[in-house]
């Protein structure tokens, strides 16, 4: 595609440093936050601070990166009714697909092509260009924008013309969240049989039962630091819009009601913020066990 001004709005912890990257390949980005500190930052980071939320969308692409449901249909309308008409906008939050049917008819009311693309991974990546991202709205959209997704993502997934994106991304979220809850309670049955906490670290990131989570959470695990790349609030807000599309659609969630259930016990014990492996330290006190040995 020819050389496209790009506004941004939503410069948190994770649309910050997406955001950066794109300047940092040489786009014109102009962002915006209503937090004065986020502006700054971006300012440093090379972009260029807007005046308000409809300055930012001013531009031929225009992304947003919020944080729920409420916000994004807070912001989306002014957004798009600043919108130039042939202009694209590309939402990336994590939102639930009810809620982006919503936007989705508003944008074609107004003849603006609405792209779909939550991403995949946490701000601790996404100053390396090593995220995913899922797409779905129009394919043209999509081929028109796809240079510039490649600046801060290793893949990108096209899935459809609606709301598939939407899915892919809770679909993926349910799978960290569960696995979190699964790998607490497999280390602590391997701690009750007396294997070192190292020992069965290394057993897990070399079976069969390993994924590039689990071999992602290894090293901060046996460091014991739950700090957080993604909290315990975040993933139990994705929980409830999971658990939510699945009523919608009639799909039993069993387990995930059972993993929503844990992370609600974290946050009511305090640990809101903690990093959403925090169900290992969890399981760990129902079973009375303390500190591993490191």
């Amino acid at each position: 595609m020819g050389e496209r001004s790009i506004g941004w709005v939503g410069l948190g912890k994770l649309g910050l440093p997406i955001a950066t990257r794109i300047a940092g390949a040489g786009h014109s980005v102009t962002g915006y936050d209503p937090a004065a500190a986020r502006l700054d930052l971006a300012r440093e980071a090379g972009i260029a601070p807007a005046s308000g939320a409809q300055d930012a969308a001013g531009h031929d692409i225009v992304f947003s990166c919020l944080p729920d449901d409420r916000a994004l249909l807070a912001a989306a309308p002014g957004l798009m009714a600043s919108m130039r008409k042939d202009a694209i906008f590309v939402e990336a939050s994590t939102v639930s697909p009810q809620a982006s049917a919503e936007i989705a008819q508003a944008a074609d009311a107004l003849g603006i092509a609405y792209l779909r693309l939550p991403v995949s991974g946490n701000a601790a990546i996404a100053h390396t260009g090593n995220l995913t991202c899922f797409a779905s709205g129009p394919r043209a959209a999509f081929d028109a924008v796809q240079p510039v997704l490649a600046t801060f993502t290793r893949a990108q997934l096209y899935l459809g013309q609606g709301e598939e994106a939407r899915y892919a991304k809770l679909a993926v979220n349910l799978m960290l969240a569960v696995t979190a809850v699964m790998m607490g309670e497999s280390l602590a049955l391997a701690r009750s049989g007396n294997i070192g906490w190292q020992d069965m670290l290394n057993v897990l990131a070399d079976s069969a039962a390993a994924s590039p989570m689990v071999k992602y959470k290894v090293a901060p695990l046996l460091a014991r630091d739950f700090s957080p790349t993604f909290s315990c609030h975040q993933m139990i807000k994705d929980l409830d819009l999971i658990l939510a599309a699945a009523r919608a659609a009639g799909v039993p969630m069993s387990m995930t009601a059972l993993t929503r259930e844990t992370y609600a016990a974290i946050i009511g014990m305090g640990g809101g913020e903690d990093d959403f492996i925090a169900p290992v330290r969890h399981v760990e006190r129902l079973a009375g066990l303390g500190e591993p040995t490191i």
